[in-house]
């Protein structure tokens, strides 16, 4: 009895999988092509995570972190913000980005349509969803936020804070709980942009909190950004380790057991 039990445990285990595949849709006459991915070994409706990417597009580096999302059992999906085919280098990488956050209107917009791709899968508990974002990509997931979108909560890694003018949090505006992981000593998010980003969260009344990690800059979370920080990015193993220790017990929070 030992022995079958053991074989089924097996068998149940080698046909469970990570599911991957590539998502084509619109926003406003434009296809994007975005990314899902699950674990097919957890059953019916689960909390959900929409990832949004960095200034170069959706790459790798997302499809990896969604693929460890998807392990902890959330259904994934990474969103594309630039457009089926978009994905720029340095520096025409600054320059595409820079369109978003120029016309942050549209950048919601691509934000929202990611979000409806992530809300009408059948895997997708819709009480239980949140966004994380990369640089660019942080920048987008407190837009999300500010925007007021109903989800229950947003992770900012080394992204930007800046609100544009007119377009920042309202009082009572703010649904999502808001975690930002910070580098202490990122040289693109100056100590006054910080500064107003609390100011801001605290006079719309948002739940919020704010982790910096010393010594770290900007891309810390990203390998490929160096070891050199005198650059003004680079990998920082710790704050990299921590920050997502910090997003886990963040969604165990915000989802519950």
């Amino acid at each position: 009895m030992k022995t079958l039990l053991l074989s089924l445990m097996a068998a149940a285990s080698a046909s469970a999988a990570i599911v991957e595949k590539t998502v084509e849709y619109q926003h406003d006459g434009v296809t994007l092509e975005g990314y899902h991915v699950y674990d097919d070994a957890v059953e019916g409706k689960r909390p959900a995570v929409l990832v949004i990417h960095q200034w170069t597009g959706l790459s790798d580096y997302e499809k990896e972190r969604s693929r460890q999302l998807a392990g902890l059992g959330y259904n994934v999906f990474a969103a594309d913000i630039y457009g089926k085919g978009i994905r720029p280098v340095p520096p025409a990488a600054g320059q595409e980005a820079g369109k978003y956050k120029g016309d942050r209107k549209l950048f919601r917009g691509r934000l929202d349509a990611g979000l409806a791709e992530l809300k009408k899968d059948e895997r997708t508990d819709a009480s239980k969803i949140a966004a994380v974002g990369y640089c660019f990509g942080g920048t987008g997931v407190l837009e999300l936020a500010r925007s007021g979108a109903d989800i229950a909560g947003v992770v900012s890694f080394h992204g930007g804070l800046d609100a544009a003018e007119g377009l920042g949090a309202t009082k009572g505006g703010v649904k999502a709980k808001v975690l930002v992981c910070h580098g202490a000593v990122d040289p693109y998010v100056p100590a006054e942009q910080v500064t107003a980003f609390g100011k801001e969260m605290e006079d719309s009344g948002a739940d919020w909190q704010l982790l910096a990690y010393g010594h770290a800059v900007h891309s810390f979370t990203q390998k490929k950004a160096g070891d050199d920080p005198s650059k003004g990015s680079a990998y920082n193993e710790k704050a990299d380790k921590r920050s997502w220790e910090a997003m886990k017990s963040f969604f165990a929070e915000i989802f519950g057991k």
